[in-house]
């Protein structure tokens, strides 16, 4: 008897509907921190090459190979001009490293967009959206993005942003971006070159000050075969700014 109640009860609760699964969130709905707003960048290093156009060969801190020095040294930009090709220089694997500010906003609930002023760029970061396979390659490429939970490992989405080329003591990122399908162009805008087989790794990190300030620290990892004998890493900060005062967008410039 007692083994028929406890067979019946078995089924009864088997029988009983389960709860429905909560659907997915949006990368909006994720999101770890708040990116959206106007940021301007703070420029406290390689101030040689980002605030004036650097000479012709000054292809210093960029682990270049032969070849990216003979392309290097042939730029011309009056060439550029010629050929409507003044934002060779802007491209994704360059960009956040052009002085001037940001606006970041969500174009859907899973596309991240950033507006740049210099060179008036617009890139898209796609959450869980491979690359569609007609995709053809452009000034910003095609951008995949994810977020990284606080003080996990980084996971990469490609390998050129391995963690051992990283600086140390930056394991817990924000968001992860994947840049791929790019036209050729300029790591630095004195024609250093990238290749169209070059990938962008960039990690982008949030901190609040105590007294309010709220910054972005980029880490952008270029690897590039064509070009460089490692990956090229950087860091560079932006500071929010409180509105779009002194937002000023400007077309690319060829010097």
């Amino acid at each position: 008897m007692r083994s028929a109640l406890f067979a019946l009860l078995a089924i009864c609760a088997y029988a009983q509907p389960r709860p429905a699964a909560a659907p997915p969130k949006s990368a909006k709905e994720a999101a770890p921190v708040d990116l959206t707003g106007y940021w301007v960048s703070i420029v406290t290093e390689d101030w040689r090459w980002r605030m004036v156009t650097p000479v012709r060969g000054d292809f210093a801190s960029i682990p270049l190979n032969a070849e990216a020095r003979r392309v290097g040294e042939a730029w011309d930009p009056a060439k550029d001009e010629a050929t409507g090709q003044q934002c060779k220089a802007y491209g994704a694997p360059a960009i956040m490293r052009i002085p001037g500010r940001i606006h970041i906003a969500w174009q859907d609930d899973n596309t991240l967009k950033i507006d740049t002023d210099a060179g008036t760029q617009t890139r898209v970061f796609h959450f869980g959206v491979a690359p569609p396979a007609n995709v053809q390659p452009s000034v910003q490429g095609y951008s995949i993005a994810k977020w990284e939970g606080a003080g996990q490992p980084l996971s990469t989405l490609n390998n050129g942003g391995a963690p051992g080329a990283l600086p140390p003591g930056n394991s817990g990122r924000s968001l992860e971006v994947l840049t791929t399908h790019l036209r050729p162009g300029y790591l630095r805008k004195n024609g250093v070159p990238f290749s169209a087989d070059a990938k962008v790794n960039e990690y982008y990190d949030y901190h609040k000050e105590p007294n309010g300030a709220e910054w972005i620290t980029i880490t952008t990892v270029v690897e590039d075969p064509t070009y460089l004998n490692t990956n090229w890493v950087t860091s560079t900060d932006f500071r929010k700014q409180p509105d779009a005062t002194n937002w000023n967008p400007a077309p690319c410039t060829a010097r």
